[in-house]
């Protein structure tokens, strides 16, 4: 933008900016519009140096987070909905302070090359949201838009943070060829069509691989009573939903529901808290199990909570085989803070009495899990994922990148009984497709409620079912054994980002005392759209 543009108009482009970007997410599925927030943001903050950058970001993201995590509120109120927003939001304005800041600095001396500082910018203020407090919170992020889109094939390359550096990089194309309008529209058009050919170009050479062997799995979405906080306040009646919702698949398939899939039924998944009350410690639930896997005759993974190790509680996946015995587990690893955990409840409670809503503390897993499904075309590992664990990157990574689990389906076991008819179960379920891509595995996602579907390594999806429906789905998945550059990499591309992010403000700031001690700037003045 021009330097003398009001800062009332850029205040406006920030607030829609973060409206634009909350378009882009399910259930609007806008995902191009991600791109053009991004632009738009960028073009209202590369200037104006880093306070009135802070406070341009803070207008974005409550513009974006207020809407998009209105499903945090749906039965807790607002309080706990606006203090997250409020929290993530804050991050935006941090990353914006920086783009204002080097861009300020650095325009005169780079050019265009300072606008590296916006895609560079979003990597590092997801790296920072996802990991900080607490564990972080990585909902909602660039790559978590763009399901639909082209730009989602980079994650087999780059992981999700490549998918956002790269919505975030024609974000910035666009930004660049708008202002070269000034200068010559054959230029911008030019700039314009290089970037959707970009665009167009990822989506028809990086197609992500799907051959590999098949598998018959089956999963069952029982449904709740009615969706709340106390879903399960009727004892052993989710339980008895999956049961049946079992039972229902084992007719299915012996009416010959599957026998167009090419392989046996060799694994049933239910979601997370499946069985409302402890299977470990209740005999009936213990026998209502069993009767569901005599029924199907193949392994269960079950989603439980186990009143253990007291006086916490665990949050787990159990593998059950037929025959009985004691049910293989995984504990899941990263239990989320104040809906799973509350950290200094004591302090928190003075803002809000919801806290006491979980009564008892949810311990940590510290094991990766991996369950051994033996097929008839052959063993593989069923690798459980549990709710919002599916957006940590490197949790699904490390799990994939076990030792000898190579063949491998990745689950992702949720409960979204607790948030409604919103947007939260979409949202999840978007982010597990763009988790196919990166990792190059099926993904089989089932919730108590709803969405469920099968998943592809490309991202495309079967069997996708409805919000609060009982409802169960029999799919052949594929089984792949080769790791995605992604996982090989690991984390790696994004702290390479940070690292230039963390130069670039370095010289900005060398830029800056240079400037006040009088020393002359050694670089040429170089072109710049934005003066």
């Amino acid at each position: 933008m021009p330097p003398k543009t009001p800062y009332a108009v850029r205040l406006l482009g920030a607030l829609l900016s973060g409206l634009l970007l909350w378009l882009a997410f399910p259930e609007h599925n806008l995902w191009w519009l991600a791109p053009v927030a991004v632009g738009l943001l960028g073009a209202v903050t590369i200037d104006v140096g880093g306070r009135r950058g802070f406070v341009l970001g803070l207008v974005a993201g409550w513009a974006f987070f207020v809407p998009v995590l209105s499903w945090t509120g749906i039965y807790v109120g607002r309080l706990p909905w606006f203090a997250l927003a409020t929290l993530e939001a804050l991050y935006f304005g941090v990353m914006c302070a920086v783009v204002g800041f080097v861009g300020q600095r650095l325009r005169a001396r780079w050019g265009d090359l300072a606008y590296a500082v916006i895609p560079l910018a979003w990597v590092g203020q997801e790296l920072a949201r996802g990991t900080t407090p607490f564990g972080g919170f990585p909902w909602a992020r660039l790559a978590f838009s763009q399901a639909d889109s082209p730009l989602a094939n980079v994650a087999q390359w780059l992981g999700a943070p490549g998918v956002t550096f790269a919505v975030a990089l024609v974000g910035t194309e666009l930004l660049l060829a708008a202002l070269a309008l000034r200068d010559s529209w054959r230029f911008a058009v030019l700039q314009l069509g290089l970037t959707v050919g970009f665009v167009a170009l990822v989506g028809l050479l990086l197609v992500p691989p799907v051959d590999g062997r098949k598998v018959t799995v089956g999963m069952v979405q029982g449904n709740v009573p009615h969706p709340g906080l106390d879903f399960n306040a009727e004892r052993r009646a989710v339980l008895d939903n999956h049961v049946r919702g079992t039972e229902l698949l084992a007719q299915k398939i012996k009416g010959g529901a599957g026998e167009g899939l090419g392989q046996p039924l060799s694994l049933v998944v239910w979601p997370e808290n499946a069985s409302d009350i402890d299977p470990i410690r209740n005999a009936d639930a213990a026998a209502q199990v069993q009767r569901a896997v005599s029924a199907v005759g193949v392994p269960i993974i079950v989603g439980a909570v186990l009143q253990e190790p007291e006086p916490e509680v665990s949050n787990v996946s159990l593998f059950y085989r037929p025959g009985g015995g004691e049910p293989e587990r995984y504990v899941k690893n990263h239990p989320v803070p104040f809906a799973e955990y509350i950290p200094y409840r004591s302090f928190f409670r003075n803002f809000s009495d919801k806290v006491d809503l979980v009564t008892k503390d949810f311990a940590k897993g510290t094991e990766l899990g991996a369950f051994d499904v033996r097929a008839p075309s052959g063993s593989y590992w069923a690798l459980p994922t549990i709710c919002f664990e599916v957006a940590y990157d490197g949790l699904m990574r490390n799990s994939v990148n076990q030792p000898g689990k190579d063949a491998s389906l990745l689950l992702v076991q949720t409960n979204n009984a607790t948030f409604g008819y919103t947007a939260e179960s979409e949202q999840q379920f978007a982010i597990s497709r763009i988790r196919a891509i990166e990792h190059g595995r099926s993904v089989a996602h089932v919730s108590t409620v709803g969405v469920s579907g099968f998943i592809a390594p490309d991202g495309s999806v079967t069997g996708k079912t409805g919000l609060f429906t009982a409802e169960q789905r029999i799919g052949s998945v594929t089984i792949r054994t080769a790791k995605t550059v992604a996982d090989r990499l690991g984390p790696w591309p994004e702290w390479l980002a940070g690292g230039i992010l963390l130069a670039m403000l370095g010289f900005a700031v060398v830029v800056g005392r240079e400037v006040r001690v009088g020393r002359p700037v050694s670089a040429a003045p170089t072109k710049d759209h934005g003066d």
